[in-house]
């Protein structure tokens, strides 16, 4: 009878004065709670859904169902029936000797849009922490102003800053009349910076907010430590300040890759002989100017298909790296 007592006395002690265990359960704590909240947060998110099904899901689908028919102006006005194409207006399209120059193009010029914009952007962020607030605050609102500026007038100033005969630009260069929009690079180089000009406020104002959240200690220590600007920027900075350089990274990305509107005005429709063709404005030319719609459909879809992956790549490296997005 003793042994029995002395036995039972840790189930008391560990389950209680009634000696009854609790029921068991396999699943987890954070299990059970969302198995509880069920389909709440789907339905706080419902009218969201809904909206961005409408105005990105179903266009999708519509562009990708037309790049696999024949789709032309004799299809939009009834006089042929539309027919199912499959894969024929995809190699059409990369027989297109034409496609893959200007693929390389757009490629390279996102590419050097990107890369002027994200160094602008973060150089102009790092000085707003180094001026006083009255040049802070009119740097501010400059930039502002060339971030508000609709892409078409922004376009067409430039365009008469850079004119061979009345712009301001090559006066004040001694170029004469040197026309900038003649030639193929120099004309990129003239896109570039409008595009460059419209786009680094983006940058500057959420790099600027992100270094403000750095704790000024670690800023300090670096700079009594001897460290300098540059230094500071990719040790200290770069690091911390990671997860919104992603943000703007893939922003910049997506906006640059499908330019048009500064390309378009400013090279009147793609430059000489289509010299300053990219995506956007070739797909443009081939669904509008030549009213083959399912061949600009497959231009889109090769866009979408380009800007996913990129982003995707980029995101799976920074995974890579340990970093949390």
């Amino acid at each position: 009878m003793a042994y029995r007592t002395a036995a039972a006395e840790p189930a008391v002690v560990a389950t209680g004065t009634t000696g009854r265990r609790p029921p068991r359960t396999n699943a987890p704590p954070a299990t059970r709670t969302r198995r509880r909240g069920g389909w709440t947060p789907w339905l706080y998110l419902a009218p969201a859904l809904v909206v961005l099904a409408a105005l990105l899901v179903y266009p999708i689908y519509q562009l990708g169902l037309i790049s696999f028919l024949e789709y032309t102006q004799a299809q939009v006005s009834g006089g042929e029936p539309t027919t199912f194409q499959g894969l024929g207006n995809y190699r059409a399209l990369f027989a297109d000797s034409q496609f893959w120059q200007v693929l390389l193009a757009t490629l390279l010029f996102a590419a050097a849009c990107v890369i002027t914009t994200l160094a602008v952007g973060c150089a102009l962020a790092v000085l707003l922490t180094r001026v006083r607030a009255l040049p802070r605050l009119a740097l501010m609102l400059a930039a502002l102003g060339a971030w508000a500026t609709p892409a078409i007038t922004g376009s067409t100033v430039w365009v008469f800053l850079f004119d061979p005969d009345y712009g301001p630009v090559n006066r004040l260069l001694g170029l004469g009349d040197f026309s900038w929009t003649y030639g193929r690079y120099s004309a990129f180089a003239l896109v570039l910076f409008e595009v460059v000009w419209c786009s680094f406020p983006f940058v500057m104002v959420t790099v600027y907010a992100g270094i403000k959240a750095i704790p000024g200690e670690a800023l300090e220590a670096a700079s009594l430590d001897g460290a300098s600007q540059w230094r500071i920027w990719r040790s200290v900075m770069a690091p911390m300040l990671r997860p919104i350089l992603v943000v703007v990274t893939i922003q910049s990305i997506i906006w640059d890759f499908k330019v048009f509107t500064q390309i378009y005005v400013m090279t009147n429709g793609g430059g000489i002989a289509g010299q300053n063709l990219v995506l956007n404005v070739y797909a443009y030319q081939k669904a509008f100017a030549s009213s083959q719609y399912s061949l600009g459909s497959a231009i889109g879809v090769v866009m979408l298909v380009i800007l996913l992956a990129v982003t995707l790549v980029y995101l799976r490296l920074l995974r890579r790296q340990g970093e949390e997005i």
